[in-house]
């Protein structure tokens, strides 16, 4: 018989059986498909040596009037700026006290710190400077807080031990706080008051609950060559790039004290403040569907008077405002069921909104890219997009993703951009893992999806910097980028991607598997005895694996390895089976690869 050509459509399909898979991908983990052909994605290294304290929650990046370009990142515990390799720590600071004495030792490393009205939390951040020496301990230094006694008292681990045991020393020094840090994960909420009025009955903890504690997320943008950063239900803070990377955030001025995000507009510079405060300064008067909006060129400036273009809209649909991106001549605003568009109109209504879709809304603040105009996002069960019409995007692995997404830590869901690769990639978390630890991407000019195991927090496109910026959460690794005393594990690696072929020095595991493949319609046996690879900018080995069955449901198989190199010229096999899937794979360092027609050598065969 001729040669048997082997080349699945581009895309994976996890809709199907394998069977049913006949001429397509059904599976793989670190292939992309581009222009048709299947491919070992690019590797990455490390962007700076150092990890960052905490889960990184947003990233931007930017370059200031001198050319200087910048990173920033906000994790549920930091705010960082990294500027030519190196992480400086901007986290704002909400209180700054001096205090007399404020220290007690007990002979262990636990050293217990006075201090009326704190406001620390567990995990909170404080610095003390000026201090005198306490039984050997140099307490002038960075602490994570280990434990909250009440609200005059907290207590810090030193790395050193107390010679002895002293009630209120110290001396005089300074206290400086960073703002509270937001939960690393999201979270079920339990026990007392948790859920609306009449559920269950009075006095009873909550065992299971529909409220979720969300973790910290970050807005970051800019308003000229400034830093604007908005805390998920917090402040929103500016930094001044022209102050240097010695300063760190303050509070924006004027601003609303208790926000969901933030959004510069443009060209109309207004800064747009989402799900705020209905008295400016009032937390408590939060209403998440709220839209407050900056005078025009003065982000300082919020109460409206006839001077001026300060203002504020309230979007009507859904119970609160998700998510917000930038797009052809309109903001949107998604919130957790619909879609909306905000436009500059001028005075004196400054804005106007309007309604573009139902039942449509967004799965996380961080889950929407807006690409030359068109928007795509991830939803709470599909993929849409907005090119002027809301329109659900056809999806050949959707029911693998949403059946096995963790719908507790979906709003963690990050989109990035890979314009290089004309790819959309959202990185979530699958069921049993409450931090992102998969991947599912579209080709948007080519109409493929593929699917993997990388798992990145935040994500930028190659726009300032030569690659893409990604950063990966390791909940068991402590932070190294600055002296932290007492700091606790949870830190973040920020790395560059489509850098090389391995993951970080390592090996990357890439593999693309295939439906079955059969002769004429599977009801005679087929003998392969050879294969002739097609590949493409191959280097190192690549592996042929090929699963034989009888059956579609056969618990029996027979499965045989071709191993070759860019020489190789056929590799001799002896597999049996009415049907057999291909699954070639990549697993050693400096290996890269490019799929395209492969050859069996397939005859009938008798059973015997």
């Amino acid at each position: 018989m001729p040669l048997v050509e082997f080349r699945p459509t581009p895309g994976i399909n996890k809709e199907v059986t394998d069977y049913t898979g006949k001429g397509k991908w059904t599976d793989g983990d670190n292939v992309r498909f581009f222009q048709g052909s299947a491919q070992k994605i690019g590797g990455w290294e490390k962007f700076i040596p150092k990890s960052l304290v905490g889960a990184a929650r947003d990233q931007h990046t930017w370059v200031d009037l001198e050319g200087t370009r910048y990173v920033a990142v906000g994790t549920d515990r930091k705010l960082y700026v990294v500027q030519e390799g190196i992480a400086y720590d901007i986290t704002p600071l909400r209180r700054t006290q001096a205090r007399t004495n404020p220290f007690t030792t007990n002979g262990t490393t636990s050293v217990l710190v006075t201090d009326s009205g704190h406001g620390a939390a567990e995990g909170s951040f404080v610095t003390f400077d000026s201090f005198s020496a306490v039984d050997g301990l140099d307490m002038n230094n960075e602490f994570e807080v280990t434990s909250v006694v009440n609200t005059a008292a907290y207590v810090v681990t030193h790395t050193g031990t107390a010679s002895g045991s002293t009630a209120s020393g110290g001396g005089s020094g300074n206290m400086k706080y960073q703002i509270n840090p937001g939960p690393e994960f999201s979270v079920p909420a339990f026990g007392w008051g948790t859920d609306v009025w009449n559920v269950s009955t009075y006095g009873t903890p909550r065992t299971t609950s529909n409220v979720t504690l969300q973790a910290r997320q970050w807005s970051l943008d800019n308003f000229g060559e400034d830093l604007i950063a908005t805390a998920l239900d917090g402040g929103t803070f500016t930094w001044d790039t022209s102050a240097g990377v010695s300063t760190r955030c303050v509070a924006v001025t004027n601003a609303p004290t208790a926000s969901r995000l933030s959004l510069v507009s443009t060209p109309d510079r207004h800064l747009l403040l989402m799900g705020t405060e209905k008295t400016v300064g009032t937390a408590s008067s939060q209403d998440d569907l709220l839209i407050r909006f900056s005078s025009q060129e003065d982000i300082n400036t919020y109460q409206p008077t006839a001077e001026n273009t300060a203002g504020s809209l309230r979007i009507a649909d859904g119970s609160r405002i998700v998510a917000a991106e930038r797009s052809r001549g309109q903001i949107l605003v998604w919130t957790d069921t619909s879609l909306h568009s905000m436009q500059f109109i001028g005075p004196p209504f400054t804005f106007g909104l309007r309604q573009l879709g139902q039942n449509c809304g967004i799965i996380g603040q961080h889950a929407a890219v807006d690409i030359n105009g068109i928007s795509y996002w991830m939803s709470q069960d599909s993929f849409f997009l907005f090119d002027g019409a809301v329109k659900k995007l056809p999806c050949t692995v959707e029911q693998f993703i949403f059946d096995n997404i963790n719908i507790t830590a979906s709003e963690n869901a990050f989109v990035g951009h890979n314009g290089e690769f004309n790819e959309v990639l959202w990185f979530y978390a699958k069921t049993g893992s409450d931090q992102v630890n998969a991947v599912v991407a579209y080709n948007y000019l080519e109409g493929t999806w593929w699917i993997g195991t990388l798992d990145r927090t935040t994500w930028v496109d190659r726009e300032v910097f030569d690659n893409p910026i990604a950063t990966e959460y390791s909940a068991d690794v402590v932070a190294n980028n600055e002296v932290i005393l007492g700091l606790t594990d949870g830190s973040s690696q920020l790395y560059l991607h489509e850098a090389g072929n391995d993951a970080d020095g390592q090996a990357m595991t890439a593999f693309v598997k295939s439906g079955a493949v059969q002769i004429g319609q599977g009801d005679e046996f087929a003998f392969v005895s050879k294969l002739i690879p097609d590949i493409q900018d191959q280097s190192g080995v690549l592996n042929a694996k090929l699963e034989f069955k009888a059956y579609p449901n056969n618990s029996t198989s027979v499965t045989k390895t071709a191993s070759f190199s860019d020489t190789t010229d056929f590799v001799s096999l002896r597999g049996r089976g009415r049907e057999f899937t291909v699954n070639l794979v990549s697993n050693t360092t400096g290996t890269a690869w490019r799929a395209g027609t492969q050859r069996f050598d397939i005859q009938p065969d008798g059973r015997r």
